[in-house]
């Protein structure tokens, strides 16, 4: 059963991400310790509310080069909504610098009309690498639940998982790249679907673990 650092840094409840992973037969460790996250079979950093306050928060607590030094060294990384934007080089939504280990903005949607800011509710996934792990077991257009008014660009187009389409404009709704996976959409909120992604995320860990054995 692999265990899986939850980082707590005061953005967001934690409990279902938690519970999802349970559920998935991980062992979720909420922690906010360097240490911690240097024992665990792998991280999963999730979040809600702004960009800077964010990544404020990571680095009062000394947590960005930790997290940084176990995704240099292979460990299993899955972002969540938020935690899949700090992880890119700076926000339309703030000042800060992100984290820089995904060249690349987050962008605000365009306004236009007929369409809801924040984008908020269920929406397909369009598959751009339909061999990915995470997706794993899904229908073909999964409909996942998305709370947000940014989205991310990233420098390198083959890093997007998938995509979604909200008024005319196509974004990117999560990425992959070797052990980093990250979704703009929340699977702890997203029904049968958001915990088959949470399971197969517990299911490369664990089969990672036994490479190792």
């Amino acid at each position: 059963m692999p265990t899986i650092a939850v980082v707590d840094y005061d953005m967001g409840n934690l409990h279902s991400a938690c519970k999802g992973l349970e559920n998935a037969g991980a062992t979720p460790r909420v922690t906010d310790s360097p240490a911690e996250l240097e024992r665990a079979d792998a991280i999963v950093l999730p979040g809600v509310g702004s960009f800077d306050p964010a990544v404020q928060h990571l680095r009062s607590r000394h947590l960005e080069q930790p997290i940084k030094d176990a995704i240099a060294r292979g460990k299993p990384f899955l972002g969540i909504c938020l935690g899949l934007q700090i992880l890119f080089e700076s926000s339309e939504e703030g000042q800060e610098p992100g984290l820089g280990i995904v060249p690349g903005t987050v962008r605000r949607f365009r306004s236009e009309p007929d369409i809801t800011i924040p984008h908020m509710g269920w929406n397909q996934l369009q598959f751009t690498q339909p061999d990915s792990p995470l997706w794993q077991q899904l229908p073909s257009h999964p409909w996942v639940y998305f709370v947000h008014s940014f989205y991310v660009d990233p420098v390198d187009p083959t890093v997007r998982a998938a995509t979604i389409t909200h008024g005319s404009q196509t974004v990117t709704a999560a990425i992959a790249h070797d052990n980093v996976m990250a979704v703009q959409f929340h699977p702890e909120k997203s029904s049968t679907s958001g915990l088959q992604i949470l399971a197969n995320f517990v299911q490369l860990v664990a089969t990672r673990q036994l490479s190792k054995v």
